[in-house]
């Protein structure tokens, strides 16, 4: 008889693979799966265990994807680093009050998120207008944008680059490109700052967050792959993965509305 340990790594492998499949080819919302995967799929009973597993998971693929983006580039250091620090704050005060919170009521929350999350997606990603990198008072104006976007991505135990991407770009006048290479620095400090949160509380359950992330990495290895050749069809794999994450936050829904 197969032991239930080597079920679950392999069911954890297999869901960061997704993951990181989805995320090298079509972009930013994937990471918003993986709460719900390592909850339904991996079996991690416990919802805020499972939210402080993922946003480990989360940390480490935002800084692996953040080096092609370096080298290229592609962040705006000065920037990043007034972005993250506010944010970090954020992030530490969101997760500590995400973990105050019932977890039943925690994931009915995150349904909804990702309910909004898909929305955006199904709308596309559209270039906010900017007047010109950098804008006046940037320092302020992207400080107080990162506390906010911090206390939520801690909150919920995400990365966030949903939020972070327009976020930068309205707050200092940077290009979508810099933007997205910018956030995610960002991206992976928040997460970071919330999986030791909640590592601190011993609500991070490490061995399936390594299996998570070494099959995000060759997920994400394939995804990188195939991008190119399904360039044209990048549209349609966006919608199809919106689907997914509506159909997946119904799915928490009904489960805690029954739990």
């Amino acid at each position: 008889m197969i032991s239930p340990l080597i079920v679950q790594g392999v069911l954890a492998v297999v869901c960061g693979s997704a993951v990181g499949f989805s995320l090298a080819l079509i972009g930013g919302g994937g990471s918003i799966l993986a709460t719900p995967l390592i909850l339904y799929v991996a079996g991690v009973r416990d919802p805020h265990v499972a939210i402080g597993t993922s946003a480990l998971a989360v940390a480490a693929n935002a800084f692996a994807n953040l080096l092609p983006h370096a080298r290229a580039g592609h962040v705006q250091w000065k920037v990043a680093f007034v972005f993250a620090a506010a944010g970090v704050l954020g992030a530490y005060l969101g997760s500590s009050i995400g973990k105050a919170v019932n977890g039943r009521h925690l994931l009915v929350l995150f349904a909804l998120l990702m309910l909004v999350v898909a929305g955006l997606m199904l709308r596309g990603r559209r270039n906010v207008a900017t007047a010109g990198f950098p804008l006046p008072h940037t320092g302020p104006r992207v400080a107080a944008t990162g506390l906010g976007a911090g206390m939520l991505a801690g909150f919920f135990g995400i990365g966030g680059g949903f939020l972070i991407v327009p976020g930068l770009m309205l707050a200092s006048g940077m290009e979508i490109i810099y933007a997205i290479g910018t956030s995610l620095f960002s991206v992976g400090a928040f997460a970071l700052t919330t999986a030791a949160n909640y590592a601190a509380s011993g609500l991070i359950d490490w061995r399936v967050a390594v299996e998570f992330i070494g099959g995000g990495i060759l997920g994400g290895w394939l995804g990188a792959t195939l991008a190119g050749r399904l360039a044209r069809t990048r549209g349609a794999l966006n919608l199809i993965f919106a689907i997914v994450i509506v159909l997946v936050a119904l799915f928490m829904l009904v489960k805690s509305y029954q739990a």
